[in-house]
């Protein structure tokens, strides 16, 4: 075999080898790359169902429903308000309750909003709560520098799709309950990503009978408001 033949196939199988290797590295680093690409998808998609959480439990708490669209919480976050209940003075306070205590047999009829007017006139030596109303977007997320009501209509890198969302009432124990659920399924959420990879995640999530995604509450199996990540 001549010299320059034998070079020849030396070079072609080292670059066949080269390949092969690529090919092997590329094959076990595809599923850790699509993991970990589906871990940070993940929690921006979970930070976004706790704070539709959040806001629905607020909704609940002052129309004792939940609400069954986006646009009825970012309206409820830009335009309602929440009752608040503030506490004025301690209950350990002895020498309080006992003039608080005063002030309220002086007066049979007098409210929590007449104690609240007396505080403010100047007598600080009193106890009670008192009921206020304020601006839910004045008490919910106030902290938080990075919230942006509109996000959360969507799907976090889904191309803009939207976020499933149902609310109803339902006879649970012989009680009427309002549920509601959040869905972020994962053909939206991964979209973009390895789709064979993908679909073999929707597969395994149906076998251990899972939801094929993110999801908070639930309308069939009352779950206390829980995600299917926690």
């Amino acid at each position: 075999m001549k010299k320059s033949v034998k070079i020849i196939i030396e070079v072609a199988l080292l670059l066949v080898c080269v390949l092969l290797t690529w090919l092997i590295v590329r094959s076990i680093m595809k599923p850790v790359n699509f993991n970990k690409q589906q871990a940070h998808r993940e929690t921006v998609a979970i930070q976004r169902l706790k704070d539709i959480r959040t806001l629905q439990v607020a909704f609940k708490s002052e129309n004792g429903r939940f609400a069954s669209t986006i646009d009825s919480l970012k309206n409820f976050y830009e335009n309602g308000e929440m009752t608040i209940v503030m506490q004025v003075g301690s209950m350990d306070d002895s020498l309080a309750v006992a003039h608080t205590e005063q002030v309220k047999k002086a007066n049979r009829k007098i409210t929590s909003k007449d104690l609240y007017e007396r505080y403010l006139a100047g007598d600080k030596n009193l106890v009670f709560s008192v009921e206020n109303k304020i601006p839910v977007r004045d008490t919910i997320f106030r902290s938080r520098t990075d919230f942006q009501i509109d996000s959360l209509k969507t799907i976090p890198f889904s191309g803009g799709q939207p976020v499933e969302m149902t609310a109803i009432t339902k006879l649970v124990s012989g009680v009427q309950v309002p549920l509601f659920e959040a869905k972020m399924p994962y053909r939206a959420l991964l979209k973009g990503m390895d789709n064979q990879l993908r679909i073999n995640l929707d597969a395994s999530r149906r076998d251990q009978n899972r939801y094929e995604g993110l999801q908070v509450g639930s309308i069939t199996a009352p779950n206390n408001n829980a995600g299917n990540w926690e």
